[in-house]
Parts: structure tokens; C-alpha cells; sequence
């Protein structure tokens, strides 16, 4: 009987209102987007709407023709209520390595869009458009687009305005070839850096994160809505403790306290939430307190839009309402899954939709109401209209081929680079005299490699280590290369098997390698990790996660190889792993991270060699000395690293660490009033001078304790930081404004206030390198 009505009030809904008008209200361009919204929805059976929030990914070869064109009656065949949504367009599926088979360039992407977007729009009943998406963790993840510095790498820059230029330029790369969301940015609080993704976050630390996750969502979406030309839908990802999964495994239990979230892993969602129009978010993998993250609906209903006023829609991670059945078993088939995941908040079932395939089904059994499903829609609507789609659904081909990976994109790729790189230890070495030197070595694996980070296709071009230094130095000197060691015999980011190299082969190599280096005047040393050695462990046959956070192989014995030959050395980590190399930064001359530096990070790499350009890179993790100090952060609770027998709980280098090739020196911080009423904005000053000899950017950081609290609080939390550039001898003041957000806390009774007492300001260049001074709040 339930079913009889359904199909009667659908078709009743489905003529009634075509007639009444000739130019319906959802395609009237000047038309409030609410009106467009209640008019389409009011127009839609029921199929049409579980259309809009299922997808297609792996689906899609069945819409190919023999020469992979895609044909519309297969479509009208397989889909007979419409596309609502399509995953990842440039993309082959199958096989998904790009490696293997060139995913689409600019034309053929742009040619799938229309010819998608044409068959909606012109052949469907209601003329839906389809939504696409991509991805753009550090660039759009496409065949010949503009490849930036890996996430972790443009948290070292601790530039938000570099953040959203670069965004920026990824949106516009994803906008022209016709995809209107990108599943970005990641601002998981990552503090275990065994686990493969920490790489795709920027750091340990949630104000850092939740400043560069604000202006990455500008950069992608701008402040309009509806948004931009040339702007996308950004993906606020993964709300949420993925970052500190248990064993550092990924998809692993979040076992996490309410204080923790909200201390830790809330913030630089909530910032995003109240600060941008984002309208997209992915739940996370995990389970919190026993309860998946796609099934919690304290996380996503209570928190999310509850107490933040988030209005947007929630997108599930690839497949993560299938993993309720197949990960968690909290449900007992796809069915209840979607049923569950739809009521906890859940409302786009990414990336086939198989399980939100059943909710009319589940609708006909009284499990979900039709009002439950219409809320969904709504919102998948609502991202349609505010991304312009419906009345601008088509790319042009030439455009995206005029934009992409541009002289301004590869300027800015460069000049990211450049401030992503971090000095770590210098005694003198650095920078390189090139005029000086007859001949360097350039040893290493990663010396001659690309290197991008996951979430990466192949760019139009890419300057390794070697060729950068090779350019920069032209015919001052000779260039020396060996690989030294191989790290893997096989694998990358996308093979699901990694087959380490061979250590007979490796320690042979090395040997070759010191004769080469030994006729050298310096070494510059590229070691670090690859794609394949950390990376996102998405399937138990495709792990990514490892038990130390070693060198991987021979590289250590390579080093010290290289260490042996009585040289100076210049060690570069290139990779996305903070790694544990306490030897190696003993022995060095000077320590370089560079992370995953982009296509252009063999040229920013040498100009910071050679002293072409001043590193002015920080670091957004602590980095530790070894697995056993695990987990290491910088805002630790006062209880925390009593000691270790026979070892240090001091990291190898703290959070906000990263040295100059000049000083910097700063002033006693100075406060307006030493005690003010809570609620009154506090004003702390600090000049810096750079008291060296060359230009350089420096990064002033400010840190908040509280001294006496009813509940514990970390030693130190950052709450603010300014990026500046100083000429030699120049001094700047930098001013802090804070006011109670900066000083709040979650009282036993989980309220947000701020408890009166005294405060500890700190400011330095890093979190371990700060002068105090202390504020009084009185009530």
C-alpha cells in the first residue's frame, strides 16, 4: 500500500507542475536559489532524487564505447533517472595508475564533461547537471596540471596567503576542464608519524591547521556564494581523530576522549566551518569511542551542525558507508548501513553509491522517511546551484589548456617550494660557494627522482634535485652523481606490492658511490622516503603504515659512507614522513628537510643551496628521534615525558623549528596592561631585528599557558604567528591581538569559558625558543 501511494504522489508531482508553467522556476538564473531548490525538488520522483546522492567511479567504463567515448544510450540504459554524480573524470578507471596508462590530458577530460553534461542536460527528463569532483590535496591530481609541495610541505611555508594563492590555482585548474568540487583540503590534526597520510595534513598542531585550512577553502571557493568563475566546492576532510589512529594504522580506532577533540581535532574544522562558505565535508574512517565516524550522529549532526551551524552536505569517504557492513560490523548489510549513515548525517554515498542504492527499499519498509532522503538532496541541490553549475555546466577545452600549469602556476610552484623548505642544522657549511668548489657530489637516491607525494598524477614537467643543482651551478663546477642505494625494487603509490631493494646490490652501490664522492669537495647528500615507503594504507593488500619511522633500506649506512670520506656533507630529506634520524643530523654538516617539494622543487632546492635564496621554512610536526618517544607533540600535557631510562624525551627538532642563514634576535615581549577583565582584548608586542648580513623571512610565533587551571592544559598552544621579511639590520615590531577564544578552555563540565588567572605569553621563532612574559584575567 506504502508503495501505491509513493508512485501516485510521485507522478502527480511529476505533471502538475510542468504544466502549470513554461519556463520552470528551478532554471530561471535570476531566481532565489531556496525557490530553485523547492520547484526541482517538488519535480523529482523518488528514483531521480536517490540519483543526486549515489555516484559513479569504478562504474563509468560501462558508459565507454569501444574507443572509451562516452555513450549516451548506455547511460539511458544504466541510468534511467540520471547522473547525479561522477567521480574523478579524468581518471580511467580501470586501471587507476596512472602510471601504467595516462589518465586524460585537458581535451579528453573536458570532452568526457560535455558529452556527460549534454546527455544530462538535454536527454534527461528534468535536465539535472552531473556533478564532478577531483582531487587536489596539493594540486589538481590530473595528467600535466601544476604539482605544488605535498600538504605537509606548504604547513612548513606557514604562509596563509601562499596557502590560498595555491588553491586558488588548483581550483581554476579543476574549474576549467569541468569539474565544480574537489575533495580538499585535509586538516586532520596528524600526531603519529608511523602513519602512512601524515603527509597529506598540515601537522600536529590544530590552530596551524585550521589557519591554513581557512585560507586553503578561500583559495578554492573565494568568499561568494554562489562562487566564482574559475572557483570549486572545496571538501573539508576527514571530520574526524583520523590523525592519530591506533598502532598508527590507518582507518584504526580514534581512541580519543571528548576533551581531546575538542582540545585537539575539533578546532580547525570549526574554524573552517565559521570562518569560509564551505559547504562540503567528508566524514572520516574511523571510529570514535566505538562509533564510526559515517554512523555518529553526535559528530556530524550534534557537533557539526548543531553547535558549529554548519549548512552544508556531508560526503562519505570512498566506500566508507559499505565499511559500517565490511570494517566496523556494526551493521548487518549495505541497507541498514545506508539507512544508519543517513540518519547520523551522512549524505552523499561516495564513491558508487552502492549502498544509498537501497534507501528506497528502505523507504517502502518504513526505515527512513521520505523527508530524511528529500534533506539529503537538498543539499546535494544546493552545492549544484551554488557552484553555478546549472547554468554553467559546460568546460571549454582550449581555456584549460591555456591555464594550465601556466608561467604564473609554475612561478607560484617555485616560490612555494622555496618557503616549504626547512633548515634543520647548519654549522657554517650551508650556504654552498659553488666558485669555490671544483666539484660536488650529488649522492642519493631521491638525488635524481620525482618525488610528488600521493595524490599525484605526472606534471608537464619536473626538476629533480640533480638537474637543479646542475643548472644552478653551470660551469662554476663539476657535478658528481651516484644513486648510492636503491630504496625499493618495485612499487609506487598505486601498486598495491612494495618489493624492497636488494642489500647485496645496495652495499655494492655504495661502495661505487664513495668512490665517486670521494673525488669531491662537498657532498650534497638526497636521501628521505618515496611514495611506496608512506602512503595511504587503503586496503589490507595496499598498505601504507610502518612500526618505525626510520630510513628505509641501506640509506643509513650510505650516509655514513658518505660521512666516512671526511667531507663536508649536506644531507636532504626528501619525502612525507618526519623521520627519525638522529645519526644522520649528529653527523651532518648541515640537515635539510625538503618533503615533497612539487614540480618545480629541484630549482627552489638549489637557490637555497647555493644562497641564492634565504630558508625560511618551519616546522609543523615535532620531530622525533625515534619510535619508542611516540606520540611527540609540542603541546603535551604537564604529566607528560617524565622520562625515559637509558633515553631523552627531548625531540630531535621541536615544532616551529627552522633555521636562517641570518639572525634573528627579539626584544622582551611587552604588554599594554600586565592584568585586564576577561573579555578584554589583550595586545602583546615584539620587535625583531635581523642582525645578520643577509635578507631572510622569519616566522614569529606566539604560544599560550595557562598556569593554574581546574583541569589539565598543554604546556604551551600556539594562538598565533606572522610571517615577515627583514632586511639586514631592519627591525619590525609584530603585534598579537588576543582575546578569549585564545585563552579558552573545556571546564570539567565539557563548557567553554575562560577560568581568570595567569597566563603565559610565549614568543620566539620556534616553540622551543621563546621569550615570556605573563598576563593576569581578572573576572
Amino acid at each position: 500500500m506504502l508503495k501505491s501511494a509513493l508512485l501516485l504522489c510521485s507522478s502527480l508531482v511529476v505533471t502538475l507542475p510542468a504544466a502549470a508553467q513554461e519556463t520552470p522556476v528551478y532554471k530561471q538564473e535570476d531566481a532565489a536559489i531556496d525557490a530553485r531548490i523547492d520547484d526541482l525538488l517538488g519535480r523529482m520522483t523518488l528514483e531521480e532524487k536517490i540519483g543526486q546522492i549515489t555516484t559513479i567511479w569504478t562504474q563509468k567504463t560501462e558508459l565507454m564505447d569501444e574507443d572509451g567515448n562516452f555513450d549516451p544510450e548506455k547511460a539511458a540504459e544504466l541510468y534511467p533517472n540520471g547522473i547525479g554524480h561522477f567521480a574523478r573524470p579524468n581518471d580511467r578507471q580501470n586501471p587507476a595508475n596512472p602510471l601504467e596508462q595516462p589518465f586524460r590530458n585537458e581535451q579528453e577530460t573536458v570532452d568526457l564533461v560535455n558529452a556527460v553534461q549534454r546527455y544530462q542536460t538535454e536527454e534527461t527528463r528534468l535536465g539535472i547537471p552531473t556533478l564532478f569532483h577531483e582531487e587536489g590535496l596539493h594540486g589538481y591530481a590530473a595528467r600535466g596540471a601544476t604539482s605544488f609541495p605535498q600538504a605537509i610541505a606548504l604547513a612548513s611555508s606557514w604562509d596563509t596567503q601562499l596557502i590560498e594563492d595555491v588553491y586558488t590555482v588548483a581550483g581554476r585548474e579543476i574549474r576549467a576542464r569541468g569539474a565544480h568540487m574537489v575533495l580538499s583540503p585535509v586538516v586532520d590534526v596528524s600526531r603519529d608519524p608511523r602513519w602512512g597520510r601524515i603527509e597529506e595534513t598540515y601537522g600536529e598542531d590544530p590552530y596551524l591547521a585550521g589557519e591554513i585550512g581557512v585560507a586553503a577553502v578561500l583559495g578554492f571557493q573565494g568568499t561568494e556564494i554562489p562562487i566564482e568563475d574559475g572557483k570549486v566546492i572545496a571538501t573539508l576532510k576527514h571530520m574526524t581523530g583520523h590523525g592519530q589512529p591506533e598502532s598508527g594504522t590507518n582507518v584504526g580506532p580514534a581512541n580519543i576522549s571528548e576533551r581531546i577533540l575538542r582540545e585537539v581535532f575539533f578546532p580547525p574544522f570549526e574554524q573552517v566551518v565559521k570562518r569560509t562558505n564551505i559547504r562540503s565535508l567528508m566524514a572520516s574512517y574511523n571510529e570514535i569511542d566505538g562509533v564510526p565516524s559515517h554512523a555518529n550522529p553526535w559528530l556530524l549532526n550534534d557537533v557539526l551542525r548543531g553547535e558549529w551551524g554548519y549548512e552544508g552536505g556531508v560526503v562519505s569517504d570512498y566506500w566508507g558507508v559499505r565499511d559500517l557492513v565490511t570494517l566496523h560490523m556494526v551493521e548487518a548489510d549495505l541497507k541498514a548501513a545506508a539507512v544508519r549513515s543517513l540518519k547520523s548525517g551522512v549524505d552523499f554515498d561516495l564513491p558508487t553509491g552502492d549502498a544509498f542504492a537501497f534507501l528506497p527499499e528502505a523507504l517502502e519498509e518504513g526505515l527512513v522517511t521520505m523527508d530524511e532522503i528529500d534533506t539529503a538532496v537538498r543539499r546535494m541541490l544546493r552545492i549544484k546551484f551554488e557552484s553555478g553549475l546549472f547554468d554553467d555546466p559546460f568546460a571549454d577545452a582550449a581555456e584549460a589548456e591555456a591555464i594550465t600549469a601556466n608561467e604564473e602556476a609554475l612561478a607560484l610552484a617555485e616560490e612555494a617550494a622555496r618557503k616549504s623548505v626547512v633548515l634543520l642544522k647548519n654549522d657554517g657549511t650551508l650556504p654552498l660557494d659553488a666558485d669555490s668548489l671544483k666539484r660536488i657530489a650529488v649522492i642519493g637516491p631521491n638525488a635524481d627522482a620525482i618525488r610528488l607525494g600521493g595524490y599525484s598524477d605526472v606534471p608537464a614537467r619536473f626538476v629533480t634535485p640533480l638537474e637543479g643543482i646542475t643548472e644552478h651551478v653551470g660551469d662554476k663546477a663539476e657535478i658528481l652523481y651516484h644513486e648510492g642505494v636503491d630504496i625499493i625494487a618495485s612499487g609506487n603509490w598505486w601498486q598495491d606490492e612494495i618489493t624492497l631493494a636488494d642489500r647485496d646490490e645496495n652495499l655494492k652501490k655504495i661502495k661505487a658511490a664513495r668512490r665517486v664522492a670521494r673525488k669531491a669537495d662537498a657532498i650534497i647528500l638526497v636521501i628521505g622516503g618515496t611514495e611506496a615507503t608512506s602512503r595511504e594504507g587503503w586496503a589490507g593488500n595496499h598498505l601504507g603504515d610502518r612500526t618505525d619511522i626510520e630510513l628505509v633500506g641501506e640509506q643509513k649506512e650510505l650516509a655514513e659512507a658518505m660521512f666516512a670520506l671526511g667531507k663536508p656533507v649536506v644531507t636532504v630529506l626528501i619525502g612525507g614522513k618526519p623521520l627519525g634520524v638522529d645519526d644522520v643530523a649528529e653527523a651532518t654538516n648541515a640537515l635539510v628537510q625538503g618533503w615533497y617539494l612539487g614540480q618545480e622543487g629541484g630549482t627552489a632546492l638549489a637557490d637555497i643551496l647555493f644562497g641564492e635564496v634565504n630558508p625560511s621554512g618551519k616546522l609543523p610536526v615535532t620531530m622525533a628521534r625515534n619510535v619508542g618517544q611516540l606520540p611527540l607533540v609540542y603541546n603535551h600535557k604537564p604529566s607528560a615525558l617524565r622520562g625515559y631510562l637509558f633515553d631523552t624525551t627531548a625531540p630531535l627538532y621541536p615544532f616551529g623549528h627552522g633555521l636562517s642563514y641570518t639572525d634573528f634576535t627579539y626584544s622582551e615581549p611587552r604588554l599594554e596592561e600586565s592584568e585586564a577583565k576577561i573579555g578584554t582584548p589583550i595586545t602583546v608586542s615584539v620587535d625583531i631585528t635581523n642582525a645578520g648580513d643577509m635578507a631572510g623571512d622569519e616566522v614569529v610565533q606566539l604560544y599560550v599557558r595557562d598556569l593554574i587551571s581546574s583541569v589539565t592544559r598543554p604546556v604551551k598552544e600556539l594562538r598565533g604567528f606572522e610571517r615577515i621579511s627583514l632586511e639586514p639590520g631592519a627591525t619590525k615590531t609584530v603585534t598579537f591581538t588576543l582575546d578569549d577564544e585564545d585563552f579558552q578552555m573545556w571546564d570539567a563540565q565539557m563548557v567553554r569559558r575562560v577560568e581568570p588567572g595567569d597566563f603565559e605569553l610565549h614568543i620566539g621563532g620556534s616553540s622551543a625558543d621563546v621569550q615570556t612574559v605573563t598576563v593576569t584575567l581578572t573576572e
